[in-house]
């Protein structure tokens, strides 16, 4: 999670969408612990303030802003500048964790689902990243997380919209590398396995039975999800890799995620 290293600067700040449960908050939980500034955000303010108050007891530093990324962009663009005012007024990176996943097969998918998932998926971290990555462009410094999928990269014949979605963001984050890259800003993707979150909570068997054969026998916590978003040493080249979380080596050269 470090630009042209970016953990020295004493202010270092980052953004983490969807940041109020699950994947997002241990995300946010990691990244204060290693020093990072944390705007959280999501749509429920009692647990985005939980949050707050959880890193704020650890000695952290973290404030939350109240967001609607299925909203038009125009409202993404005001939450944009809400965040960066929260951040004291730059941030150093984002992780574009916020996703909808509708639990339904092509035929079940409601219009509603189908416009909100692809706001959100897509939309959302589109126009976020264009409204915030040209600052750190200028800066010739920052990082861009998006957190993808092990769905983008398989077919499936349930949440094909979902998986559909994770694999557009991963293509979104290949281009964000090529064309921010050379001013300075890394992009990484980090594609989590089978992962227990509170989404999936009542899927016990289902999660079970889906890691089982996988190198560890079991699925991933958030914890260990943000800790590959963490992962990068300071001062690190790695840019445009979709890192697979899965309890081994990532087969791509110079990974390690």
């Amino acid at each position: 999670m470090t630009a042209t290293d970016p953990t020295t600067h004493p202010s270092r700040t980052v953004l983490v969408t969807g940041s109020t449960s699950g994947i997002g908050a241990a995300t946010a939980r990691t990244l204060a612990d290693q020093g990072w500034s944390l705007v959280v955000t999501g749509r429920d303010a009692s647990r985005g303030a939980a949050v707050v108050a959880e890193i704020e007891r650890g000695g952290g530093r973290a404030t939350f802003v109240a967001s609607d990324l299925a909203g038009p962009p125009d409202s993404l663009r005001v939450f944009a500048r809400a965040a960066v005012d929260a951040a004291g007024g730059r941030l150093d990176a984002v992780v574009h964790n916020a996703a909808l996943c509708p639990p339904v097969d092509t035929v079940s998918l409601t219009d509603d689902d189908l416009e909100a998932t692809l706001a959100v998926n897509i939309r959302a971290p589109h126009v976020l990243t264009a409204a915030l990555a040209p600052a750190m462009a200028a800066r010739g410094q920052g990082a861009i997380v998006v957190i993808g999928s092990w769905m983008a990269h398989v077919g499936h014949a349930f949440v094909g919209l979902y998986s559909a979605t994770k694999a557009a963001e991963i293509q979104l984050a290949r281009s964000w590398a090529a064309e921010f890259g050379p001013a300075g800003v890394r992009v990484n993707t980090v594609s989590p396995g089978a992962t227990r979150t509170p989404v999936n909570a009542g899927a016990g068997d289902i999660v079970a039975q889906m890691t089982a054969g996988t190198p560890a026998g079991r699925p991933g916590t958030p914890e260990e999800i943000a800790a590959a978003v963490a992962a990068p040493p300071p001062g690190s080249p790695l840019s445009g890799c979709p890192g697979r979380p899965r309890r081994g080596p990532c087969p791509r050269a110079g990974c390690r995620r």
